[in-house]
C-alpha cells in the first residue's frame, strides 16, 4: 500500500473519489501515465500494489464514487500496461466482474466500461476468464437499467468478436454453462443465448452441432416466446441447424429424437410444425439409426395427424409415410411390442383420423411380423374389440380386417367369435348399431360359410335364451338380406340335393330354433316347405307374440324382394309347390287382418293362377275353391320338387326332419318357461311395490249383523266367487 501511495499523489486519489465524472476521468488519465512509466522500467511490484490499492481502497470501498473511480483506475492501468497487462489480469478482472453485481446502476454500468477497455487491450488473453464474463453478461442481458443494458451489449459484442478470433476458446467448458441457463424466461437473456449461439455455430473451429442435444431442447422452448423477435431468431438457428445435419455424414440421432418426440406435443402450433418437420428429416436421413425410437417417433406423429393446422397434418403424413416404409428388422432392435403399446393407446384417441392410422401400423405389423405381434395379442386383443364400438364406420372396418388377419389361424378365429358374441351379450347396442357391419364383413374377410357355422355352435349351447333369440334373428337377416352372403344363401337352396347344402342347413337349425320366424325363414330359403308348414302349424298361443308379429312382418317384406324371387315363380306350379303354397296361407292364418303385412300376403296369394303351369297338371278342380284338391291332398306324398315320395316325408336327403321339429319344439318350450318365469317375477315385484306404497289403515271389527255385504253375495249369475 505504501508503495502505491508514494506513486500516486494524493490529488490523484482524491480526484479519483470526487462526484464528477471529468475530475475522475482525468484522474484516471494521470494513473495511465504512471503505470506505463512503471511498466517502461519493468516495476511490476509497484504497478501490483497500485492495482491492489485501486481494489481494496475504491473498487471494494462502500462508497459509490470511489467504487466508480475505482473501475475507472484499473482499466487506465490496464491500458497503461498495453501488452505486459496479461501477467496482472488475475488482479484486475475479477474486481471488475464482481461490480456487475452492484446495486448502484452507475456502479454496474462503469464496470462494463472498465472490463470493455480491458478487453479491448489483453484481448485473446481474455478467454481465461470466459466462463464468468459470459455469465456476468448473461445476468446484465436483463438489467433493470437501460443504460448497463446497453453497456453490457457493446461488452458482449467485443467479448464474441474476441471468442471468434480466439484459438483457446473450450467449447467443452461453455456447453454446461449455456446448458444450465437454456430454459430461462426472460426475454433478453434468451436473445443473448441465441446470439451466442448462432455465433459459435459461424465459427469454422467450433462444432456446435456435436453439442447440439445439450442445448437443442431450449431452443425449442423459445419458439412458444411471446416476443416474435425471440421466435424468429430461435427459428433461424433451429433453421441453420437442421441444413447442417443434412449436410453431416455423421450425427447423434438419438438424443435429438427423445427432445423432437416430446415438443411434438406441444402446445404451441409453431413448436409442433417445428418438431414434426425435423422428425420428418430425421425418418429421411436416420432411418435405421432410428429403429430402437420408433416406438416414440410414432407416438409423437399420430396425434398430429389430426392436428387442427393443416401444415401439420400435412407434413405429418409424409413422415408417417416414410417410416412406415422403413421395413426393420426385429433383429435390430426393432421393438414390435413397443409400437403395439403405442399404436394400442392412441385407438383411445378422440379423433378419428389418429385411430385410422394406429389401426393401419397394427395392420403393417401385422403383415410383416405377424409371429411376433401374435405373441403381444393378449395385450391388444380387448382394446381391438373395444374398438368395434367406434363410432366411425371406416375405424370399425379397419378393426375387422386386423381381426379377419389375425383369426386365419383356427384357434384365434374360435376366440374372435367368442368374444365377440360376448361383447354383443354385453352390449346388445352394438349389436343393434354394428352388428350388421360386422357380421357381414367377417363373412367377406373369412368365409361366411365358416363364421355362421361358427356363431351358430357357440349360439346352440348360449344359456341366455332371450339374447340367444335377438342374436339369431339378427343373424337370420343378414343372411336373408345381405349381398355378401348370396353364395350362402344359393347353397342353402340345395339343402334337399346336395350334402354341402344339407350339412349347412342341419348346422344352423339347432340355433335358428331359439326363433320360430328364423326356422319359418331358413325352411323358406332351404326350400323344404313341407317343414316350414309344420313348424308353423306346431306353432301355440304363447309363441304368436308381439316380437314373434314384427319378425314375421319382416319375413312378408322379404318375400316381395328379388332374393325370393324363386319362391313367387314357384307359385305358378301351385300342384308341384303345394307345401309352400299351405306354408304361405299359414303365415296369412296368424297375422291379424287389418294389418299390412296380412293385405300384402293376401294379394300374393290371389296372383296365384289356378292351374299349374306343368303340362301334367293343366286343367281345373271340380270343386269352387281352385286349390281345395292341393291343400286336402294329404293322402299322395309329394314332394317341393314335384316328385313322388315312397315315404312318410320325415325324411329328405338324410335330414331327419321329424326330429328337426321335436328339436325346435322342445327349444320353444324353454323359450315359453322363461318368459313364464320373468312374467311372474315381475308380477311379483310389482305387487310388492304397491302393497308397500298403498298400505290401507286396519278396518274396525263389526259384527256380523252390520257388516257389510261381501262382494261374492252380490255376484251375478254365472259369476265365479272370489
Amino acid at each position: 500500500m505504501a508503495d502505491a501511495l508514494s506513486v500516486i499523489p494524493a490529488s490523484v486519489l482524491r480526484n479519483l473519489s470526487d462526484k464528477l465524472y471529468e475530475k475522475r476521468k482525468n484522474a484516471a488519465l494521470e494513473v495511465e501515465g504512471i503505470v506505463k512509466q512503471l511498466a517502461s522500467v519493468g516495476d511490476h511490484e509497484k504497478i501490483s500494489a497500485v492495482i491492489n490499492l485501486l481494489t481494496t481502497e475504491f473498487v471494494y470501498s462502500p462508497q459509490t464514487n470511489h467504487r466508480k473511480g475505482g473501475l475507472i483506475g484499473l482499466a487506465a492501468a490496464t491500458v497503461g500496461l498495453t501488452s505486459e497487462a496479461a501477467q496482472h489480469l488475475e488482479q484486475i478482472v475479477p474486481p471488475v466482474l464482481n461490480s456487475f453485481s452492484d446495486q448502484d446502476s452507475r456502479v454496474r454500468y462503469y464496470a462494463c466500461e472498465a472490463l470493455y477497455n480491458i478487453a479491448k487491450i489483453v484481448r485473446g488473453d481474455f478467454i481465461i476468464f470466459f466462463n464468468q464474463i459470459f455469465d456476468a453478461l448473461c445476468k446484465l442481458s436483463a438489467d433493470s437499467d437501460v443504460n448497463v443494458q446497453s453497456a453490457a451489449h457493446l461488452l458482449d459484442r467485443l467479448v464474441k468478436d474476441i471468442v471468434t478470433e480466439s484459438d483457446q476458446f473450450s467449447i467443452e467448458e461453455f456447453i454446461p454453462l449455456l446448458r444450465e441457463r437454456m430454459n430461462v424466461l426472460n426475454p433478453y437473456v434468451r436473445q443473448f443465448l441465441v446470439g451466442w449461439i448462432t455465433v459459435l455455430d459461424s465459427v469454422p473451429d467450433i462444432d456446435m452441432l456435436g453439442f447440439l442435444p445439450d442445448f437443442l431442447d431450449g431452443l425449442f422452448n423459445m419458439l412458444s416466446d411471446s416476443s416474435r423477435e425471440i421466435r424468429q431468431q430461435a427459428d433461424s438457428a433451429l433453421s441453420e441447424f437442421l441444413q447442417e445435419i443434412k449436410n453431416s455424414p455423421s450425427v447423434d440421432y438419438s438424443r435429438m429424437a427423445e427432445i423432437l418426440v416430446q415438443r411434438a406435443a406441444s402446445p404451441d402450433e409453431f413448436t409442433r410444425l417445428t418438431a414434426i418437420t425435423w422428425i420428418n428429416e430425421f425418418v429421411k436421413l436416420g432411418r435405421d439409426q432410428l429403429v430402437p425410437y420408433y416406438a416414440d417417433i410414432l407416438g409423437a406423429i399420430l396425434p398430429c395427424i389430426s392436428d387442427k393446422e393443416e401444415k401439420i397434418r400435412v407434413v405429418t403424413r409424409e413422415t408417417n409415410e416414410e417410416l412406415r416404409a422403413i421395413n426393420a428388422d426385429t433383429a435390430e432392435a426393432f421393438d414390435v411390442g413397443a409400437i403395439l403399446s403405442t399404436a394400442r393407446r392412441q385407438l383411445d384417441s378422440e379423433w378419428e383420423a389418429t385411430r385410422i392410422e394406429a389401426l393401419h401400423w397394427i395392420s403393417t405389423l401385422l403383415n410383416r411380423h405377424r409371429a411376433e405381434v401374435l405373441c403381444f395379442l393378449n395385450d391388444i386383443f380387448d382394446t381391438l374389440l373395444k374398438a368395434l364400438s367406434d363410432s366411425s364406420d371406416e375405424v370399425v372396418l379397419l378393426v375387422l380386417d386386423i381381426h379377419a388377419c389375425i383369426a386365419q389361424d383356427p384357434l384365434h378365429f374360435r376366440h374372435l367369435v367368442v368374444f365377440l358374441m360376448h361383447s354383443f351379450r354385453v352390449d346388445h347396442s352394438l349389436l343393434e348399431r354394428r352388428g350388421a357391419l360386422i357380421i357381414r364383413r367377417l363373412c367377406v374377410l373369412l368365409d361366411a360359410e365358416r363364421v355362421y357355422r361358427e356363431l351358430s355352435t357357440i349360439l346352440e349351447g348360449e344359456a341366455d335364451l332371450d339374447f340367444a333369440c335377438i342374436m339369431v334373428q339378427a343373424l337370420n337377416l343378414i343372411l336373408l338380406t345381405s349381398s355378401e352372403l348370396s353364395e350362402l344363401r344359393a347353397l342353402l337352396k340345395q339343402s334337399l340335393v346336395s350334402a354341402a347344402g344339407k350339412d349347412l342347413f342341419v348346422s344352423l337349425y339347432a340355433s335358428w330354433c331359439h326363433s320360430p320366424m328364423a326356422i319359418i325363414s331358413l325352411c323358406l330359403l332351404a326350400q323344404t316347405y313341407q317343414h316350414a308348414s309344420a313348424v308353423i302349424q306346431s306353432l301355440v298361443e304363447e309363441d304368436i307374440s308381439a316380437k314373434f308379429l314384427v319378425q314375421l312382418d319382416k319375413l312378408i317384406r322379404l318375400l316381395e324382394t328379388p332374393i325370393f324371387s324363386y319362391i313367387r315363380l314357384q307359385l305358378l306350379e301351385p300342384g308341384r309347390y303345394m307345401w309352400l303354397l299351405k306354408a304361405l296361407y299359414g303365415l296369412l292364418m296368424l297375422l291379424p287382418q287389418k294389418s299390412s303385412s296380412f293385405k300384402r300376403l293376401r294379394l300374393r296369394l290371389k296372383t296365384v293362377p289356378p292351374y299349374s303351369f306343368n303340362s301334367d297338371q293343366l286343367k281345373l278342380p271340380s270343386s269352387g275353391n281352385p286349390y281345395s284338391q292341393i291343400l286336402h291332398r294329404s293322402g299322395s306324398h309329394i314332394t317341393d320338387d314335384g316328385d313322388i315320395n315312397q315315404d312318410n316325408g320325415n325324411t329328405q336327403n338324410g335330414i331327419n326332419f321329424a326330429s328337426r321339429l321335436q328339436q325346435f319344439e322342445q327349444m320353444q318350450r324353454q323359450h315359453r318357461m322363461l318368459a313364464k318365469s320373468q312374467a311372474q317375477s315381475r308380477n311379483s315385484s310389482a305387487s310388492l311395490s304397491k302393497e308397500e306404497a298403498k298400505a290401507e289403515p286396519r278396518r274396525t271389527p263389526t259384527s256380523e249383523g252390520n257388516r257389510p255385504p261381501s262382494r261374492s253375495s252380490r255376484r251375478g249369475p254365472g259369476q265365479l266367487q272370489i
